[in-house]
């Protein structure tokens, strides 16, 4: 698995696992660099459920839906994901002193290195908290 991790300051958890799950929130923060959008979201979240969410160039260049199933549901604490192709995924939401920490795994695919996966990932978890921090939602 490899896992990224954020921070995020001055939230309470609920606002966190709300930003999180729902679309109206989702589309303003799920993508990994500034060229990039997220035009649409959907998410049922409960096990069972699924989501969709769409990534795209911001020139409409390429784009792709993220899709996954839910296996588990905990709120305020995390969710786990299989992915279209198989793969798992488990974000945990933990209070600390300091603010909420959220963890987020993954099994990585073939395509591409680890470090660019890592990346690319942990950039849409900065994305989450800075929109979580400069934004009125916290």
């Amino acid at each position: 698995m490899i896992a990224v991790t954020t921070l995020v300051k001055n939230a309470s958890i609920a606002v966190v696992w709300d930003v999180w799950i729902n679309p109206e929130h989702i589309v303003h923060w799920y993508f990994a660099t500034d060229d990039w959008c997220c035009p649409s979201a959907e998410m049922d979240c409960r096990v069972g459920g699924t989501f969709n969410i769409r990534m795209e160039a911001k020139d409409q260049s390429f784009g792709f839906d993220f899709k996954a199933t839910l296996t588990e549901v905990h709120e305020l604490q995390s969710l786990k994901y299989t992915l279209e192709d198989g793969r798992l995924v488990v974000v945990t939401f933990r209070e600390t002193e300091e603010g909420i920490s959220v963890l987020w795994e993954f099994e990585p695919e073939q395509q591409n290195s680890e470090a660019l996966q890592q990346q690319g990932w942990q950039a849409i978890l900065n994305h989450f908290k800075k929109y979580l921090e400069h934004s009125s939602v916290a």
